[in-house]
């Protein structure tokens, strides 16, 4: 027997209210937290989910997210495009993520600086870049190709980097400009990603910061990493996602907000997941620094006109 996939809601289907992301925390979306989200108290800013856990046609997971995106905001944060492969778009899993963001309407989609597929072979990695002339027009063609098929704007999420390429000629900064204003998406800002580059490279993370076009963003990112050693004993950090935020980057989201006003945060935890509790802590943190440093940033007009 034949069966028919779901239904797609449209855009002003009631159960999925069509709501911009607030200037508010936001937590990633994980099976084990739906109930407790559901029955809290506390209202969480939003909630974002992987595009790549949703792109089947039905079952738990999407009867869950539609609970889900019926009482909050939702971001579909994209892990699988590859957005800078020599090997180009691949156009089912563009077409796959298509039908998530069609299918719940989400206040924002983002996607990585870096690619992670090389021919038929995908990678469990998010891998960098160099910055120069050839990759960026390479990036701007790709984002351009994704935001047409999804017919609205993404934001581009700036890397954690381990390596630098001879070949750059660009730094990040300028690198993630360019494209920004070439190919017309926004920013995802990742604080944790700056420290964890900047540690790894020998670079300040305000310096970063003043280089950065922070009007652009319109999100951010917040989350844990952990310490190692590289090969000759010097300190390396490693994105992993399982631990607290750390005070080193709350001090720079603080900077971060109170130059570029409220803007909403979601606190990422993505490996040994705690219960809920948790998890709401660290947003709850975030939230009470956008409250305290948002209304007298620099940039925070910007954001109450809109």
């Amino acid at each position: 027997m034949n069966r028919s996939a779901p239904s797609i809601p449209s855009a002003g289907d009631s159960r999925f209210p069509n709501a911009p992301l607030p200037p508010r925390a936001g937590a990633g979306l994980k099976a084990d937290h739906i109930d407790a989200i559901l029955a809290d108290d506390y209202r969480i800013g939003f909630l974002e989910v992987h595009a790549e856990n949703y792109m089947g046609d039905g079952g738990p997971a999407h009867r869950a997210l539609a609970a889900i995106r019926a009482e909050f905001p939702l971001s579909v944060h994209g892990v699988g495009l590859s957005i800078g492969s020599q090997s180009g778009i691949d156009p089912d899993h563009l077409d796959r993520l298509a039908r998530v963001v069609e299918r719940y309407q989400p206040g924002m989609v983002s996607e990585h600086l870096a690619w992670s597929s090389h021919d038929a072979g995908y990678y469990n990695d998010l891998l960098p870049l160099p910055y120069n002339r050839q990759t960026l027009d390479r990036v701007v063609s790709h984002i351009v190709q994704v935001q047409d098929r999804l017919k609205r704007p993404i934001l581009l999420e700036n890397p954690s980097t381990y390596v630098a390429f001879e070949q750059s000629t660009m730094s990040e900064t300028d690198f993630i400009r360019e494209i920004a204003r070439r190919a017309g998406c926004g920013l995802l800002l990742d604080v944790n990603n700056i420290f964890v580059s900047a540690t790894n490279h020998g670079w300040k993370p305000m310096q970063y910061l003043r280089d950065f076009p922070l009007e652009l963003v319109e999100e951010i990112h917040l989350a844990g990493h952990a310490e190692d050693t590289d090969d000759e004993g010097d300190m390396l950090l490693i994105d992993a996602h399982d631990r607290p935020v750390a005070d080193a980057v709350w001090k720079l989201y603080e900077i971060v907000i109170s130059q570029a006003g409220p803007l909403p945060t979601l606190v990422e935890w993505d490996n040994d997941v705690p219960d809920w509790p948790v998890l709401r802590r660290e947003a709850m943190l975030a939230d009470t620094i956008l409250k305290r440093l948002g209304p007298a940033s620099m940039l925070g007009s910007r954001h109450a006109a809109e």
